[in-house]
């Protein structure tokens, strides 16, 4: 895809320009890594967990640095597996939501929320014929976020109901601790 001129790290800039330098983020279904791999370049301390372990195990081969985890979104508990601390940002690159297993998507959400710090932020992009909008509309105040912004590409193109991708940046709000 690169070789065809297709951008593979337009997602991780729109990370690195809304978080702070030397942030934590978590890349959730973060798949074989291209993600964190160019958030972890920009300096940040990144974390990645996918469901797959050989998506994970090609992450480790192909991007050392961030650290790879093998874990189900839904019953996401990483300080049981020592990471503690909470996350600044939290990312949801290349349709995570259309492969969570039906009937989880607020549970996904929720778990996910649940390791960030308050007022941290997530971005979810998903393709818009793959999963349905206003669904997920439903499951973000559900999950405990705030819609912040939307936009219908990476790079922040104007949001419109025909758009055939959807980028939603969803806030974690203040005085809402980790857990």
């Amino acid at each position: 895809m690169a070789a065809d001129g297709a951008d593979l790290g337009g997602e991780a800039r729109l990370i690195d320009a809304m978080a702070a330098p030397q942030s934590r983020i978590l890349d959730a279904g973060c798949g074989p890594g291209r993600t964190s791999a160019v958030l972890y370049e920009r300096g940040h301390h990144v974390v990645g967990v996918d469901v797959d372990p050989v998506l994970i195990e090609a992450a480790r081969a192909d991007h050392p640095g961030p650290r790879w985890i093998v874990g189900d979104l839904a019953h996401l508990d990483l300080a049981a597996v020592g990471e503690p601390d909470p996350f600044d940002a939290a990312v949801m690159a290349g349709n995570v939501m259309v492969y969570v297993a039906p009937g989880t998507e607020i549970q996904v959400l929720s778990r996910v929320r649940a390791h960030l710090k308050p007022d941290g932020f997530l971005v979810v992009g998903f393709h818009t014929e793959r999963f349905d909008v206003d669904q997920f509309d439903g499951h973000v105040p559900a999950a405990g976020f705030i819609l912040e912004h939307r936009f219908s590409t990476w790079d922040l193109r104007p949001w419109t109901s025909s758009a055939d991708f959807c980028v939603s940046v969803l806030r974690n709000p203040r005085g809402v601790d980790h857990v």
